[in-house]
């Protein structure tokens, strides 16, 4: 009977530990964006960024490919410093904000690429949905706020074909590039 309670003991004890390796770090809004670049008519990049990023990560420390993450972009927050190109951009010939405001990410594996992290996930956008792999860098260092919350940083990359979310379906290849680079910039609070 004294090895059970020893025992209970112990695993009530161990408990705790194993949940503190897991924790949950929410983007802070001011300090997170998206960016992309994409050619137009074959001579140049086009750059512009999405502001209004929403995400939320569940960090297993001892065993990062245990991680989660889900995310909401804004993508009528589109901005590429050109008025006139914004609203074309959020108009239906490309991301139809009016009717498909945002886009989402959640996860579905974490895996090890070296130093790095491959995230793979569901990347709904313009109301399709496709899997896509993340090339993940992080977490980068830490820092505590004067309110006394932990942050740290998360920078990520990867490429679309923008044709395989329907976006800009009347414009070819030759005009607006269908290949878009995305930067994805993190920064996290601990919760």
């Amino acid at each position: 009977m004294k090895k059970i309670a020893v025992l209970s003991t112990i695993l009530a004890m161990a408990a705790p530990l194993a949940l503190a390796q897991t924790s949950t770090w929410v983007s802070d809004p001011n300090h997170s964006e998206v960016d992309f670049a994409i050619t137009h008519m074959s001579v140049s990049r086009v750059h512009g960024r999405f502001g209004d990023v929403k995400a939320t990560i569940v960090y297993d420390q001892a065993d990062p490919t245990k991680s989660t993450v889900t995310a909401t972009i804004g993508v009528a927050t589109v901005d590429t410093g050109v008025d006139a190109r914004n609203k074309h951009l959020q108009s239906a010939d490309f991301f139809n904000v009016a009717t498909l405001p945002t886009a989402t990410f959640v996860s579905t594996s974490v895996k090890k690429n070296g130093a790095h992290l491959a995230v793979t996930g569901n990347l709904t956008l313009h109301g399709v949905t496709r899997p896509v792999t993340l090339d993940v860098a992080g977490p980068n260092g830490s820092a505590t706020d004067p309110q006394g919350h932990i942050h740290t940083g998360f920078s990520a990359t990867t490429t679309l074909d923008r044709t395989a979310f329907g976006i800009g379906p009347k414009f070819p290849a030759a005009l607006i590039g269908d290949e878009v680079a995305l930067d994805i910039e993190l920064e996290v609070v601990k919760q």
